[in-house]
């Protein structure tokens, strides 16, 4: 039985109760502020939930970790966005799923359930074992666990065998620990969530500037003049965001928003949060009136897969309107003192045609160079991009092509200038700095090898697809993650599904169920794990851990929740024992100590990661510390000692006839894979997550109808993919272009189907055809008549 049919019996509602009414154009406001207080008391009860929302985000408080927007310098009362409060109330449930919940259910008949089910039992309260041949998970002391999972691995022919997977949630200390404890074992096996949402963004940003990250801070929005959005969503993905391009647009900067769908989040603000008003009176009259904060200056609607195309017509403008009149455009003085290659970059623009970049972007030539004229004349310009950008084949190119633009005005290195990519997790970036990789850092490993006085791994491990195949084919016979859930977020549903069916042990660090939880092998543990919001007291007392925000901020996060059970654990102290039961006295490392006091982990970070130096006191600065910048001071560490110019080809997609580029979403009622209901307020979809956006004329011309249930197939070099029972809805998308929500179309994602260089799943430009299946959704309205 495949996981689409799981979905058909467990979830008839896929079929019915479907509304669709106009896309708002509006984000957030009054509706944001019902949806958090309804979502968080509902979860968490008035005191804990009044408890948890003052204190998040604030110093010394929780780090939300719904993404990695950095925190302001000054605070206000309410620094929390409506996605991170439901994130927060999802960890902070009174739901419990315990001993009588696993007996009840057995594995088979759990995974059967949608992520959506799995997810709202409530929090794991006590750790659980499926042992082989059996049919239930059941309870397991924590030494009998970590027993079993130092006999599984210290079995295995190779420390290769192993894969070890690490979740955004995982904070620095934790993340410190377990990369250390996994190359003490081994492998250098320890994909992250980083492979497959911005590792596009690390390779190219790497070869281009020298550093994978942001070259911006929050204080550059007030004094950018304009800000150019591609390829992200903010008023769903980083809501928080939107305050601070509030901040720029009252401060007169313009902006550009480069993305298929006209999502609100881009179009229009209202401010939720009364402490943002400069005039306090304002608050409830554009709050009650809803009264926007207009946004976009200019939106252009660009084809899926079509962001270079845009970026190259924007720089060929540029390059004309240069050569007319000479150093009035471009920052020749930057380019001759801080760039590589520039004339080799200039030769190939030149080569790019007119046709080919309206035909693949979409935009008329027009249109592109009215946004080029409002680039000319900003002095100041921030690119901000996310998973739009970074899931294509082409990605890094794509990256490297913004890069390329802010290179030719220089761009970058100056109060209000840079580039923003914008992590979607709150330490995703973080885990990586700790040295969470499957490959290493020359001087990180001589730092660590130095610090614990051992010889760690050479060959370079698996990243996520690596990984996958590996279980898949019988390579790697054991799986431990790091909290998150793999099996719904990477490509190739079912591939991945038989991948984790065949290992041998499968272990879950958790505080929810979810899919790749009942995925089994032969055998399975879930250890439940403190959240962020719950209280970890050790030995020396109550400890606190931190996380890096996209922006290279470093700040404290500490819980103020007792924990949901008393069988829950730290992740440290998780980390820190499964070392112990696992390396014996071959390990060089005091875990206890560390365990003990989460000071003893941060002096070792000092001493092994750059940029950490007085890790304990910088960390415990009201407003934590930034790591050093060297592309904001025009220093490039490359290859070159330079800012590399990289001119990539213009890529073309070929479709025939039937087909469709796909790219998924994700709905304003989900975080990554959890989903909390089955609304997406903003695009005006209620009652049903499994949806087919498509644009009016392409209905049409298919002789479909609203309402009617398709199959999405896609098509590989290796055969074909399947997601049945999608319903067409007409939405506002480009023609040739059509949208579903993941985790539900990510089986149409061939495995093999990545990004060049840097491997990240094309969950963004997939090529797909549709097949009428007879039915129609059952209770559909449809009250948007305005033509796309």
């Amino acid at each position: 039985m495949t996981m689409n049919e799981n979905l058909r019996e467990e979830s008839p509602e896929i079929l019915r109760d479907l509304t669709v009414t106009k896309p708002m154009h509006i984000a957030a406001g009054l509706d944001a502020i019902k949806a958090t207080v309804s979502h968080v008391y509902s979860e968490m009860g008035v005191v804990n939930g009044t408890s948890v929302l003052l204190n998040l985000n604030q110093k010394g408080g929780i780090d939300c970790s719904s993404c990695a927007w950095s925190d302001p310098k000054d605070r206000t009362l309410a620094e929390f966005c409506e996605s991170g409060a439901k994130a927060m109330a999802d960890e902070g449930t009174t739901k419990v799923a315990g001993r009588e919940f696993f007996a009840k259910y057995s594995v088979k008949e759990l995974s059967e359930k949608t992520d959506y089910w799995l997810n709202a039992q409530g929090r794991i309260a006590l750790p659980v074992v499926l042992r082989e041949g059996k049919t239930h998970y059941e309870p397991i002391e924590w030494k009998e666990a970590f027993a079993m999972i130092a006999e599984e691995l210290n079995s295995l022919a190779s420390p290769d065998e192993a894969i070890f997977y690490t979740s955004g949630r995982t904070a620095n200390e934790t993340a410190f620990l377990y990369q250390l404890f996994v190359r003490q074992f081994g492998t250098n096996n320890m994909p992250d969530c980083s492979n497959m949402c911005h590792e596009s963004t690390s390779v190219a940003l790497a070869e281009s500037i020298g550093l994978g990250k942001a070259t911006v801070r929050l204080e550059d929005f007030e004094k950018t003049d304009l800000i150019v959005i591609i390829g992200q969503n903010p008023g769903t993905n980083a809501p928080r965001m939107m305050s601070s391009l509030q901040d720029a647009k009252r401060a007169g900067a313009k902006m550009i928003a480069i993305n298929p769908l006209p999502e609100a989040g881009l179009m229009n603000f209202v401010n939720p949060n009364p402490q943002h008003y400069p005039n306090p009176l304002m608050f409830p009259v554009e709050l009650l009136g809803n009264i926007p904060t207009p946004f976009a200056d200019i939106h252009l609607p660009v084809k899926i897969g079509g962001d270079m195309a845009i970026l190259k017509g924007i720089m060929k403008s540029l390059l004309e309107r240069e050569q007319q009149n000479p150093g009035t455009v471009f920052d020749q003085e930057f380019i001759k003192d801080h760039t590589h290659d520039y004339e080799n970059f200039i030769g190939g623009l030149e080569t790019v045609s007119w046709e080919d970049i309206e035909s693949e972007g979409g935009i008329s030539k027009n249109e592109l160079e009215n946004t080029a004229e409002m680039i000319a004349k900003a002095e100041r310009i921030i690119t901000c991009w996310a998973m739009g950008v970074t899931q294509h084949k082409h990605s890094v190119a794509i990256i490297q092509d913004i890069v390329n633009l802010h290179l030719l005005l220089g761009q970058i290195g100056k109060d209000g200038a840079g580039l923003c990519p914008v992590r979607g997790h709150s330490n995703v970036q973080g885990d990586r700095t700790m040295g969470v990789w499957h490959k290493m850092k020359d001087e990180f490993r001589e730092n660590l090898e130095k610090e614990f006085n051992f010889k760690a791994p050479e060959k370079d491990g698996f990243d996520v697809v690596g990984s996958i195949k590996a279980m898949h084919a019988g390579d790697a016979k054991f799986y431990f993650g790091m909290g998150g859930n793999l099996l719904s977020a990477v490509s190739d549903t079912e591939f991945a599904a038989e991948a984790f069916r065949k290992v041998d042990l499968n272990v879950q660090v958790l505080t929810k169920l979810n899919r790749t939880a009942v995925a089994c092998g032969n055998k399975s543990l879930i250890l439940p794990c403190f959240g962020r919001s719950e209280i970890d007291r050790q030995e020396s007392g109550k400890q606190f851990v931190s996380t890096e925000s996209t922006m290279l901020h470093v700040v404290r996060s500490k819980g103020i929740l007792e924990p949901i059970s008393r069988h829950l654990r730290s992740e440290p102290w998780i980390v820190g024992q499964l070392a112990k039961a696992v390396l014996g006295d071959k390990t060089t490392v005091d875990w206890d100590a560390m365990i003990a006091d989460y000071d003893n982990i941060r002096d070792s970070i000092s001493r092994v990661v750059p940029g950490h130096e007085n890790y304990n006191g910088n960390v415990r600065q009201p407003n934590g510390f930034f790591i050093p910048n060297k592309p904001r001071q025009k220093q490039f560490p490359t290859d070159t000692g330079k800012a590399n110019f990289k001119f990539n080809s213009l890529p073309k997609f070929e479709l025939h006839d039937g087909e469709l580029i796909l790219t998924t979403l994700r709905s304003h009622d989900q975080f990554n894979t959890t989903i909390y209901g089955f609304g997406d307020r903003y695009r005006g979809i209620h009652g049903s997550r499994r949806v087919l956006l498509m644009n009016p004329n392409d209905i049409r011309n298919r002789a479909f109808k609203a309402g009617q249930v398709v199959d999405v197939t896609s098509r590989y070099e290796d055969g074909e993919r399947t997601a049945k029972r999608f319903i067409v809805v007409p939405y506002p998308i480009p023609k040739s272009c059509v949208g579903a929500y993941f985790p539900e179309a990510n089986p149409l994602v061939p495995i093999d189907s990545k990004a060049d260089k840097s491997d990240t799943p094309t969950s963004k430009s997939i090529i797909v055809s549709l097949t009428a299946t007879g039915e129609f959704a059952g209770n559909f309205e449809y009250n948007y008549m305005e033509e796309a």
